[in-house]
């Protein structure tokens, strides 16, 4: 892997557990170019919204296969191959083949053999457990947010909030939970697909975790935190793949906009909350979409593209 893990300690060790180098990100397409000679690479995944756009050019003319992960735009990259894994995507007018759709999800082992083998039934329970994450370090400080927004229900409910910054954590404490109410903080954690099948429901932000969910067939709520997530949220929200909670923006907004937007979120949630029927529905829709298998697919059209190559060679 090249590239940086910044504060995200659980990601460096399953990168260490699973025996995969880390290394430096080269910034440059010239070295790229260099880096996948120096490491003997027929193939090299870029997957960033950084990259100069002339990287996946200059790899090509040197003879090494790309594939580029997008979310509906190319940036501007040349790539072979190009994966966009959101809900929905289309071919757009690229000049290389498409991956498209939410059937070439990648997902990690730990999330694939959790999956269920059926959707989960409707359950009735008088304090739903519920769960929120929204990515490795919560950067845009959405869990003090949506934790405001869930306790505004009055529902009870056992609260477990995966907490990525000390910030986020100290604003937390400054909560106070109603009556019927636990909210519990746990650091970031390679056991979130054990958390994520045990909730009765997840809050999560709408990115690439939303898959994680629909794989796992949880009945989930989710917030549009960046600008890049909003045409998935959108139709994540008109599928029934979740329940829509609207923009962060929105929710973190002043005067009778933002009361309003917040007012209409704990609505929903109180909802999904007092409504086994609702949520059961929510994750069936979720776990029928998503199969797990999406790993497996992609890497057989690379290997599909790249044996014609090596043969001929």
């Amino acid at each position: 892997m090249f590239g940086t893990v910044e504060r995200l300690g659980w990601a460096t060790a399953e990168l260490a557990a699973r025996g995969i180098d880390l290394h430096p990100g080269p910034e440059s397409p010239a070295e790229l170019v260099e880096t996948a000679r120096r490491h003997d690479l027929d193939v090299v995944v870029l997957d960033s919204y950084e990259l100069d756009p002339a990287g996946a050019g200059a790899l090509r003319a040197a003879g090494v296969f790309t594939l580029a992960v997008i979310d509906g735009d190319s940036r501007g990259q040349d790539a072979d191959l190009y994966l966009d894994q959101n809900f929905g995507a289309q071919l757009p007018a690229l000049p290389g083949r498409l991956l498209a759709g939410s059937a070439y999800a990648l997902l990690r082992d730990s999330v694939v053999t959790a999956r269920p083998t059926a959707p989960r039934a409707a359950t009735a329970v008088s304090r739903p457990r519920v769960l929120a994450f929204f990515g490795g370090t919560d950067a845009v400080g959405a869990a003090p947010v949506l934790t405001r927004v869930l306790l505004a229900t009055g529902h009870p409910m056992d609260l477990t909030v995966v907490v990525g910054r000390p910030e986020v954590e100290a604003e937390l404490e400054d909560i106070t939970p109603g009556r019927g109410q636990i909210v519990r903080p746990v650091p970031p954690t390679g056991s979130l697909p054990a958390l994520i099948t045990e909730a009765d429901l997840v809050v999560s932000a709408a990115g690439t975790s939303t898959w994680e969910l629909c794989c796992l067939g949880a009945p989930a709520a989710l917030v549009c935190v960046v600008d890049n997530q909003r045409e998935s949220y959108t139709r994540v929200v008109r599928h029934g793949l979740a329940a829509g909670l609207g923009e962060l923006a929105e929710l973190t907004g002043a005067g009778v906009p933002g009361r309003a937007a917040r007012a209409t979120a704990a609505r929903t949630l109180n909802g999904l909350l007092s409504s086994p029927q609702r949520r059961a529905a929510l994750a069936a829709r979720a776990w029928s979409t998503v199969d797990g298998r999406g790993r497996a697919r992609v890497v057989d059209a690379v290997f599909d593209a790249v044996r014609p190559k090596a043969v001929a060679d």
